[in-house]
């Protein structure tokens, strides 16, 4: 191995492990907001009984929509069978609500896998990842991610899908061109490995303005 490669691989694993820290830090920090609320709780209840004591039907109501709003940003909207699925599918949701990126998920992972939590984590979350920076071009109510994941036969079937501003992304070998630094190359460098490595399948489309990239990962 050439001193370039070695230089290229050390740059690869030291964004590996910057983000997986990321993710984590993620995933902590929305865990950290449910167990908040959760601590409040029955100071909530509390406060609400003595509006309804009072008759305090508009501070009643008032209170209810700021709890259902609060509610909403720490929601676990996700229950996909997979406990590092859920965290990283939940926080990276929350994430791109929080930027205005609506998110449309349908993740079914009925069976333990094969692969490992860290590689399942660095795919899921570059393409969370990819999917909002992309979106984040265009305007609110353009904005759109879509996320299917589910079992065909004994291989795990991934699909992110979004809109980008491009009809057509300009394609360099086997990957799209991107306006983003060299953090994001990595991440893209870093799913094919991982999708090689386990024999998986890897389809990247640009079509009309959407986004789509594929992979099937075999299970036995």
């Amino acid at each position: 191995m050439n001193l370039f490669s070695k230089q290229i691989d050390k740059r690869i694993a030291a964004y590996q492990r910057e983000l997986i820290e990321t993710h984590y830090r993620e995933v902590e920090n929305m865990y950290r907001q449910i167990r908040g609320w959760r601590h409040d709780y029955r100071n909530h209840i509390q406060l609400m009984k003595v509006l309804a004591a009072n008759g305090d039907m508009d501070g009643l109501k008032a209170y209810l929509e700021e709890l259902d709003v609060d509610l909403n940003t720490v929601d676990t909207v996700v229950k996909t069978g997979n406990s590092m699925a859920d965290a990283i599918l939940n926080s990276k949701i929350s994430l791109a609500k929080a930027k205005s990126i609506p998110v449309h998920v349908d993740a079914h992972i009925p069976v333990k896998l094969k692969m490992s939590e860290l590689d399942l984590c660095c795919i899921l979350g570059n393409l969370f990842d990819n999917a909002i920076e992309a979106s984040l071009s265009l305007p609110e109510q353009a904005r759109m991610i879509r996320v299917y994941m589910d079992m065909k036969g004994t291989q795990l079937y991934i699909s992110f899908t979004n809109f980008t501003a491009a009809k057509k992304l300009p394609k360099v070998g086997r990957l799209y061109k991107t306006t983003k630094g060299d953090g994001h190359g990595f991440g893209l460098v870093r799913i094919d490995s991982i999708v090689g490595r386990l024999d998986g399948y890897l389809s990247r489309n640009s079509e009309d303005g959407a986004f789509t990239t594929e992979i099937l990962i075999p299970q036995e």
